[in-house]
């Protein structure tokens, strides 16, 4: 009696395990070598799919058959043998060699034209096949994709409730995903205290390991969090059904930490003005260093011209542009007369907020829809159209993120604008008084950039405090305003500023700036 091999194959670990595949194709070859009277030497079992080369054993079973360490193989069907054309043609050229290759299930005489012509037909409608089920298969999964359902197992920090339904965000875990992200983003952790505090939280993944360090990056990276779904092998990004986790501003802010646009190096020097202070001509930030007992900050280029400023000339530069904020007991009575007017009207205000949000989406829903006939129509390549698509996406999940505050009533024109006003008519105090740590962050609040030039520090003010600061300055030449008209031009452009998030309220800021304050 000849030896052969036998060859059985499932195509997921799953089947293997549950299924009877197995043990029926093990029978069927059984009894086929016993009529055939044929001895099986060696069973290869494998549970991986034929839909591409490269299987392990498989291809360990044809390198031994070439070698002639067997006379043969008995395979229960052509489909078990090969769903792709590559394997097939590995078939017939052990066949070519006089190699004898048996199929169980289907009495083909392989060494025959007619048996040949047979065997290939019915490995090209397997191979076939499996090409109309990755289609069909592609169809379904994006199909759920863009009704913002994902396909697949739910991250971490949700809960999968059966297919066609949205993740559902899981008590016990996702509260600790957002205070992960929230401890990240303060920059004074890394991720191995990061790994640290999953094992004291006892947050696990889904395999009830501990978080490993990629596990973690994936995790903070996972646009899925804000309400977006993105797959990574395509790089496309769809928006979700699903209830976000966490803000977009805290999922930037992780972000731009792990990019490294975030500084969280550790502090050898803490100087009032670290890293905040920039050369005018140059643009690098000023050094701190220490002189006979006193601070200087310098330029980090050795050839440039400007020369260093002692820290408390800064600090002098600094409160005097905090006073400015501050307000006359008449301002203070006349604010609280328009905050109290504003409150009244506070569901008008509301209602404007929602409606300018409103238009704001419905104009990035036109751009996606115009982006998307653009991609059609082969104006743009697909990588342009991702990219693109997914910085919209990202933009309107900020604006979703507004709207639903304002809606949910979590948002109000006037507390906001007092909590502004009351900021800026404390800031001088504040900062006066304060510790080093509080200084630098009322430095971060208030100002945006601090610009030294060799004789005298430029500091120009956060949107809505510019605003504040030069309430009384003359307007294209015109006579200085007076409280009255100054006041309820300064609440309109507020009311307008904080109606709009991130950007768009910048850009408005600048519109309503005296020209000659424009460029600030």
């Amino acid at each position: 009696m000849n030896k052969y091999f036998a060859y059985i194959r499932v195509s997921t670990l799953r089947q293997g395990e549950q299924g009877v595949s197995l043990d029926q194709q093990r029978d069927a070859i059984v009894n086929h070598a016993q009529r055939s009277r044929l001895e099986i030497s060696r069973w290869f079992e494998e549970r991986e799919t034929a839909a591409h080369a490269g299987r392990p054993l498989f291809g360990q079973m044809i390198r031994q058959l070439k070698a002639r360490q067997a006379d043969g193989v008995i395979i229960h069907k052509i489909d078990r043998s090969a769903r792709n054309l590559k394997d097939w043609s590995e078939l017939g050229e052990l066949i070519d060699r006089g190699i004898e290759v048996h199929f169980a299930a289907e009495g083909l005489d392989l060494n025959s034209r007619g048996g040949r012509l047979s065997a290939d037909i019915q490995a090209v409608v397997a191979a076939d096949f499996i090409r109309n089920l990755r289609e069909e298969t592609k169809k379904g999964f994006y199909g759920r994709l863009k009704q913002g359902l994902l396909p697949m197992p739910a991250p971490l920090g949700y809960l999968n409730t059966g297919a066609g339904k949205p993740k559902t965000v899981d008590p016990t875990s996702g509260p600790l995903i957002r205070q992960l992200y929230e401890v990240y983003a303060t920059g004074r952790y890394n991720f191995h205290d990061l790994l640290k505090l999953t094992r004291d939280w006892g947050l696990r993944g889904r395999s009830g390991k501990h978080i490993t360090k990629n596990g973690l990056t994936k995790l903070l990276r996972n646009p899925f969090y804000i309400g977006l779904i993105h797959i990574g092998i395509t790089g496309q990004t769809f928006p979700g059904a699903h209830t976000p986790i966490i803000p977009k501003a805290l999922y930037d802010r992780v972000q731009s930490i792990l990019t490294g646009k975030t500084n969280t190096r550790s502090i050898r020097h803490d100087f009032l003005f670290r890293r905040r202070l920039i050369c005018k001509i140059c643009r690098y930030t000023l050094i701190g260093e220490t002189h006979k007992g006193f601070v200087y900050y310098r330029c980090q280029r050795r050839d440039c011209p400007i020369t260093s400023i002692r820290e408390e000339a800064a600090e002098s530069a600094m409160l005097s542009t905090f006073l400015q904020l501050q307000f006359h007991p008449d301002e203070r009575r006349y604010c609280e007369k328009l905050l109290n007017q504003l409150r009244a009207r506070n569901s008008q205000e509301m209602e404007m907020a929602v409606a300018a949000l409103r238009l704001r989406l419905s104009q990035i829903d036109d751009r996606l829809n115009r982006l998307t006939d653009a991609y059609i129509d082969r104006l743009i390549n697909k990588d342009l159209f991702e990219q693109r698509k997914s910085a919209l996406l990202m933009e309107r999940a900020s604006l979703e993120e507004s709207k639903a505050g304002w809606e949910a009533g979590k948002r109000n024109a006037a507390e906001e604008l007092t909590q502004v006003l009351e900021r800026a008519n404390t800031a001088y105090l504040a900062y006066k008084h304060a510790e080093l740590p509080e200084k630098r962050e009322w430095v971060d609040i208030v100002t945006s950039n601090r610009l030294f030039d060799g004789k005298s520090l430029e500091i120009m003010l956060n949107s809505p405090f510019h605003l504040i600061a030069n309430r009384f300055t003359s307007q294209d030449g015109s006579p200085r305003r007076d409280i009255d008209r100054t006041w309820k031009h300064l609440f309109a452009c507020f009311a307008q500023i904080r109606r709009q998030p991130g950007e768009v309220a910048v850009e408005i800021a600048r519109k309503t700036t005296p020209r000659r304050f424009a460029q600030r």
